[in-house]
């Protein structure tokens, strides 16, 4: 005796991956993983907001992105300054009816031995990597919790999991990262969806900002495989387009010879 095949339910609304455009804000958009999560993002539909210190640059992607047929605007933002970066969301509100996604994503990374004392580099990478995200929270989540629902995206690091030498300053912030994002996911109503980022090695700017010689040097070997960053931005759009009862809490990726 056979058995007959097994009698599913229809999918319902909540289990299909979500279609509809947001209004997303990326910070640090203006190279890098921002640059191309907010392409990336364009081009799926979504209206993206690009925030960043170099506003000439992300004026330039982001009619590009308008060129292509997708919609963005550029908005000059240091996360830095709280004040900044409450008025860059309250205009966004203001203009488009809300904000639905926020990928925090700007950071530094000047690294160096503790030793070498680079004091000013450490207060740098606190204020951006650790008081940038702690700004944009602070602007995004009442929208979030008056809204009835939102998505952060921190883009944390590997180096939220392990620690370097001469990365002991940035592998703190981004440990930071990580802490303060996981800590707002279990604080939040489950209607906000938190989710972190942990890239390995990307093609990008960042390792630009190491001045310190000894750290240049291992810098150059430790980044001899890497990955673009439209691999963190393809994580940032599967994420954003699950359903609303699925929450990707976090995903770590790295190039596949990274060990």
């Amino acid at each position: 005796m056979t058995s007959s095949p097994e009698t599913r339910s229809p999918e319902t609304d909540v289990d299909r991956p979500d279609p509809r455009p947001k209004v997303v804000l990326v910070t640090g958009a203006s190279s890098g993983i921002g640059e191309a999560t907010a392409r990336r993002l364009g081009a799926e539909g979504h209206h993206v907001v690009l925030g960043a210190r170099r506003q000439e640059r992300t004026e330039v992607v982001a009619e590009e992105i308008r060129a292509a047929g997708g919609s963005a605007e550029a908005r000059n933002l240091d996360v830095t300054d709280r004040r900044a970066f409450q008025a860059v969301v309250d205009r966004t509100v203001e203009e488009r009816g809300r904000l639905d996604v926020l990928v925090s994503n700007a950071g530094l990374m000047p690294l160096s031995p503790l030793d070498a004392l680079l004091v000013d580099e450490w207060d740098r990478m606190i204020d951006v990597n650790v008081r940038g995200l702690l700004h944009g929270i602070a602007a995004a989540l009442p929208v979030f919790q008056r809204q009835g629902g939102g998505h952060v995206v921190t883009i944390a690091s590997i180096g939220a999991h392990e620690v370097a030498p001469t990365a002991a300053v940035y592998c703190a912030t981004k440990y930071a990262a990580w802490a303060i994002t996981e800590g707002l996911r279990l604080e939040v109503d489950p209607s906000i969806r938190v989710t972190t980022v942990s890239p390995g090695v990307v093609e990008s700017e960042l390792a630009g900002t190491i001045t310190d010689p000894a750290a240049q040097e291992a810098m150059r070997t430790y980044r001899a495989d890497s990955i673009p960053p439209d691999a963190i931005a393809r994580a940032v759009s599967f994420a954003l387009a699950q359903p609303a009862d699925v929450d990707v809490n976090e995903m770590i990726i790295r190039p596949a010879r990274q060990r």
